[in-house]
């Protein structure tokens, strides 16, 4: 929902950032890869009882996630690279919720597990989706260039990091964010998967 308005702000010191790391030869695939590994990192440091540290390590993750993609743009767009992407973002969605039901798991586990599983459900929906609009030459930019059709929703990119931050600024309140997020999450499920019964049907 906010990631056409963050992205007219983001974008554009993003693709300066990346344009200097070209110039050092810097590939986009080892940022992916970089970015996953902060990610994972996030995801410890939470686990370990230090969520500000996981949350300056969540930002530095999606900051990765932003330039891969800038990178590309500027060098050369591989597949690879857009499979990358999207496979080590839902890894990354996965690794955080689970550090929080390591932290506490009598509190967290339970909404971590109704998160994942809404996470689990709108990834199927939205590559489902994208597959399909592939096969039938469904193409849109709604969301700039990407390697496959993005679908848009109620809980995207900014939403999810939002919630993440919360989750790392406030973390005795994690079920309850945890459980509005899901809420959200769930909405935009449903909302992909109407608009595949009306775009397919």
């Amino acid at each position: 929902m906010l990631d056409a308005v963050l992205r007219r702000r983001i974008d554009p010191p993003v693709a300066r950032l990346a344009a200097l790391l070209v110039t050092y030869g810097v590939g986009a695939n080892a940022v992916t890869v970089a970015g996953l590994v902060i990610g994972l990192a996030a995801a410890a440091a939470i686990a370990l009882g230090s969520p500000l540290l996981g949350l300056m390590l969540i930002l530095l993750s999606r900051l990765c996630d932003g330039l891969d993609g800038a990178i590309a743009k500027d060098t050369r767009p591989t597949d690879l690279g857009g499979y990358l992407d999207i496979v080590f973002d839902f890894v990354f969605y996965g690794a955080i919720p689970l550090g929080f039901a390591v932290l506490n798991p009598a509190q967290n586990a339970l909404p971590a597990a109704v998160l994942l599983l809404t996470f689990y459900a709108n990834g199927a929906s939205f590559l489902a989706y994208a597959i399909l609009a592939e096969k039938r030459k469904i193409a849109t930019d709604v969301r700039g260039t990407k390697s496959f059709f993005f679908s848009t929703g109620l809980a995207e990119a900014s939403e999810t990091i939002i919630a993440f931050c919360l989750f790392c600024l406030f973390p005795g309140w994690f079920p309850v964010i945890a459980l509005v997020f899901a809420g959200m999450t769930a909405w935009t499920f449903a909302a992909r998967v109407w608009l595949a019964v009306r775009t397919f049907g």
